[in-house]
């Protein structure tokens, strides 16, 4: 019973900590909420997260925001096509010592941070996307065969520009799959432009505080492993992920419309972020509306439409609603 007691003081506590986090980041952007709280989800799960969006949109803002209100060392990356793997790992140099003797040493490249902001990743060659697909599975990297643990925590935050794709290289399935979510970036609300206009260009722009530690962020992303899921939230998850794939039988007939559809790692992904959605609307237990809520930004990237459905204008996100209407 104690036990039982002190892990609803945990959660009450962590509900206040996230309160006082929305609250802070809220300061400085304007009329995001939802793209705030996708972003904020992914990483209290532990998991990467995918911006895509039109440039202007405060992206790479929101990215520094998160990076101070939670108190994580940042570093962020132009990706360019000339960019190589040894620019986002780092390197080893030949250095002489006093004595004369040479020997090698290792120069951390910026991925040795706690938050790191990959903007325009699809600029870059597939060989240097590919040198940080071990960094956001692993956790670690490799250079001159020898490991290199990444801080703890450690996320990626990477942009995408969904409209200029001359001079780009498409993100590999493989790689796509890392991201826990992929976020995409609307237009703000004319009030919401009313405030970045007013807020912007007066003399004092508001700057964000520390609300958190990579400490505190730990322990919240152990505490949501332990926020229990009802079988009915489960068997909701399952029906969703597997009824996306061609062929299930279990769901829409999509055979002709869907290429290839998620796999397992949709519905871990699912299990992890209802219920850090539960816990950022105050809740105890995830439901339903988490898994529908949810749905599209854990499954957009991992399911692509067929060329009959693109040639009839159906897109991935139409092929996900059906899916909700099929489970909700």
């Amino acid at each position: 019973m104690q036990a039982q007691e002190d892990w609803v003081q945990e959660v009450e506590q962590a509900i206040e900590d996230l309160g006082r986090v929305r609250s802070e980041i809220g300061r400085v952007i304007y009329g995001q909420d939802r793209v705030v709280d996708e972003v904020l989800i992914a990483l209290l799960a532990g998991g990467h997260v995918l911006l895509v969006g039109v440039p202007g949109l405060a992206k790479t803002k929101l990215a520094a925001t998160l990076g101070v209100v939670l108190g994580l060392v940042q570093k962020r990356v132009q990706f360019t096509p000339d960019l190589m793997p040894a620019d986002i790992l780092g390197s080893e140099i030949l250095e002489e010592g006093p004595d004369g003797r040479r020997y090698f040493r290792f120069v951390p490249g910026p991925v040795f941070a706690q938050l790191l902001m990959a903007d325009e990743i699809n600029r870059a060659s597939p060989r240097t996307q590919a040198a940080l697909l071990q960094a956001m599975q692993e956790r670690k990297v490799t250079v001159a065969g020898t490991d290199h643990p990444l801080p703890s925590p450690f996320h990626v935050l990477a942009t995408q520009n969904p409209i200029e794709q001359e001079g780009t290289y498409p993100l590999p399935e493989a790689q796509l799959d890392r991201f826990l979510l992929q976020v995409n970036v609307d237009y703000p609300s004319l009030e919401a432009e009313r405030r970045i206009v007013i807020a912007t260009t007066s003399a004092e722009e508001p700057e964000p505080r520390p609300v958190l530690s990579g400490e505190r962020l730990l322990a919240l992303q152990r505490l949501v492993r332990r926020i229990p899921v009802g079988e009915r939230v489960v068997e909701a998850i399952l029906r969703l992920v597997r009824a996306g794939r061609p062929g299930d039988g279990t769901g829409p007939d999509l055979a002709e419309l869907v290429a290839w559809g998620p796999g397992p790692r949709a519905s871990q992904a699912l299990m992890l972020t209802c219920r850090v959605r539960a816990l950022l609307d105050g809740r105890l237990t995830p439901s339903l509306d988490d898994v529908l809520a949810l749905a599209p930004p854990v499954l957009r990237h991992r399911m692509a439409v067929s060329f009959a459905a693109r040639a009839e204008g159906i897109t991935v996100d139409r092929i996900i609603a059906r899916l909700c209407d099929h489970v909700g």
